[in-house]
């Protein structure tokens, strides 16, 4: 790393980031360039400019991505259904290929031969980087601190800002015990009180959702309207991306919805707790397979289930840019041709209720589903044939006294 000359460093403008910024003009006497990227976290990204431009910094990059974010990553992956280990709706891994995509055109643009970001040793959030990275910039060189400094502890960050003089704030407001992860599609919490897996989650830590206790009485109803998997339009009115999913996460963290608190396996071999803010990713998803019930085929959405948890293992393992990524990417999105129609939900106390579904690419045929007469759109009698065909292999099992176990 000694012939490192310009990083492109992934900086928020808080502690970590800023120590960081320092540490690497200090520790490789190198230019340093900063991307401050706008993901909808929730908090100015501005008031990075001026901290970078007050540390030397010349070249400073603040970019709003929101709507990249949800229309190229998270809708994608919605339209695969995909969940982590049964529960995980993948918050922030799904904002990281993003991130390192923009590191890398960042410093092809600016001639950098190296990045860096701010992810422990411990965690994710290193792998999907470097991955992302290295799959679109091979030769490019990472700089990962925490791997390499001593400033192990939030004290020993302090110290060192205030030693050399980095701008933090040392204010009276109570401080977060958790380590959050912010953007449109989640909130994270870790560490704290969740470290003890029998501990239960305070009140008082959700920021988007209010407890479905306190939820309205009264149930609130919502249309989706999809084209080709993804959702355009709620209550009739057409959307971007980033606005369907703002709107959805108003509706249903007023709902209770969204809340989420489980063990993970993270991909660097340990188990990790997390609490999770996920109400407009839980709507989509509820929604999402609604409207696939009526207009995919059988043997298709039972194929794209059985492919999702490698799907999703591939996006929490930070693979996005893998050609198996890419290849399940192009299935997904050709099975989502005919996915276009309206799903009316109903949000009430935590609860995502599908009350409707309509299409006119819809397979479902009342004239055969019907219990009632059907006029012979269906003849019952076919069934006999087709039973003893599938029961073929059993019969002779068991005529040869083949025992089960």
């Amino acid at each position: 790393m000694a012939d490192v000359k310009k990083v492109v460093l992934a900086y928020s403008g808080g502690l970590d980031t800023s120590v960081i910024l320092k540490w690497l003009q200090d520790t490789y006497n190198c230019e340093v360039v900063t991307f401050t990227a706008d993901l909808g976290q929730g908090e100015e990204v501005e008031p990075a400019r001026a901290k970078a431009k007050q540390m030397g910094v010349k070249e400073v990059f603040i970019e709003d991505l929101r709507e990249e974010f949800v229309r190229d990553f998270v809708y994608p992956m919605f339209r695969a259904n995909t969940v982590y280990e049964g529960e995980y709706l993948l918050g922030t891994s799904i904002a990281r290929p993003l991130i390192a995509k923009r590191l890398i055109e960042i410093a092809n643009a600016t001639g950098a031969d190296a990045i860096s970001h701010g992810a422990t040793g411990k965690g994710n959030d290193q792998v999907r980087f470097e991955l992302g990275a290295y799959a679109l910039k091979p030769g490019v060189k990472v700089i990962a601190p925490w791997r390499e400094w001593d400033l192990l502890s939030r004290e020993k960050l302090m110290d060192y800002a205030e030693a050399h003089n980095i701008p933090i704030e040392r204010h009276g407001k109570k401080k977060s015990p958790y380590s959050m992860d912010a953007n449109l599609l989640h909130i994270s919490y870790e560490g704290g009180v969740l470290e003890d897996t029998w501990t239960e989650h305070e009140e008082d830590m959700w920021k988007w959702t209010v407890s479905p206790e306190k939820a309205p009485d009264a149930p609130t109803y919502i249309e989706l309207t999809y084209r080709k998997g993804d959702i355009v339009a709620i209550d009739g009115k057409d959307l971007t991306p980033a606005q369907v999913l703002t709107e959805l996460n108003r509706i249903g963290g007023a709902n209770g919805i969204g809340r989420l608190d489980i063990v993970e396996n993270r991909y660097v071999g340990m188990k990790s707790r997390g609490c999770y803010e996920t109400p407009g990713g839980t709507i989509m998803l509820k929604a999402h397979r609604a409207i696939e019930s009526i207009t995919l085929d059988r043997e298709v959405a039972h194929l794209k289930d059985e492919l999702m948890p490698r799907y999703a293992k591939l996006i929490y393992t930070g693979y996005w840019w893998s050609p198996e990524r890419e290849m399940l990417q192009q299935m997904i999105d050709a099975s989502q041709e005919h996915v276009n129609g309206v799903v009316r939900l109903k949000l009430y106390k935590g609860n995502v209720i599908v009350t409707g579904r309509k299409s006119d690419d819809s397979l479902f045929d009342a004239n055969i589903a019907t219990f009632e007469e059907d006029g012979g759109a269906y003849n019952q009698a076919d069934a006999a044939g087709f039973i003893k065909l599938n029961a073929l292999r059993m019969r002779i099992a068991a005529n040869k006294g083949r025992k089960l176990f």
